[in-house]
């Protein structure tokens, strides 16, 4: 199966939103919930979050099948360009769980944000029990930085990566 990573586009809406509905409760066994409001309100978000990217406020990605179908998201929020800073987050249908699909596309989503967007350093939080993000991380060569409190009280983990490593090196031309 071929998948490809692209920037969320106007015309991604309908697929987006089978994903978020499909995978609803699984997702809420990992992350709080967004809520009925969130797909009540999917279209004005979709276009609301298609201006923030155009605006480079965020940067959104989707995982998309042969057949057009949304597997996972892969997102870059909080982005300050005069820092270099962005959060990562990310999701996969959960039948496209355990097939590499979530590194492969965090660690493109991590070569865009050094390459085509200026990044600096990446961050994430992953709650404690979220084992598979936490392994995604670390594939990706995150490290764990300290502990954290979530918005809803849960217990877990802050995460960075330097993009200045291969990365920057690659960018600037330089060797180390």
């Amino acid at each position: 199966m071929s998948v490809v990573l692209e920037r969320i586009r106007s015309d991604h809406a309908a697929a987006l939103l089978v994903f978020e509905r499909e995978n609803r409760a699984f997702f809420a066994g990992r992350v709080p919930d967004r809520g009925d409001a969130y797909f009540a309100e999917f279209d004005a978000r979709h276009r609301e979050l298609i201006e923030a990217q155009e605006a480079g406020e965020i940067h959104f990605h989707v995982l998309v099948g042969e057949d057009g179908e949304v597997l996972g998201r892969i997102n870059l929020n909080e982005v300050d360009p005069v820092a270099g800073t962005a959060e990562l987050g990310y999701r996969l249908a959960e039948k496209a769980t355990g097939r590499g699909l979530a590194t492969s596309g965090v660690r493109e989503v991590i070569r865009r944000a050094a390459e085509e967007y200026g990044l600096l350093r990446l961050t994430a939080v992953v709650s404690h029990g979220n084992d598979a993000s936490r392994a995604v991380l670390a594939r990706a060569g995150f490290g764990a930085v300290g502990a954290v409190v979530l918005e809803v009280g849960e217990l877990g983990t802050a995460y960075e990566l330097d993009l200045g490593g291969s990365f920057g090196r690659e960018r600037s031309g330089t060797s180390s």
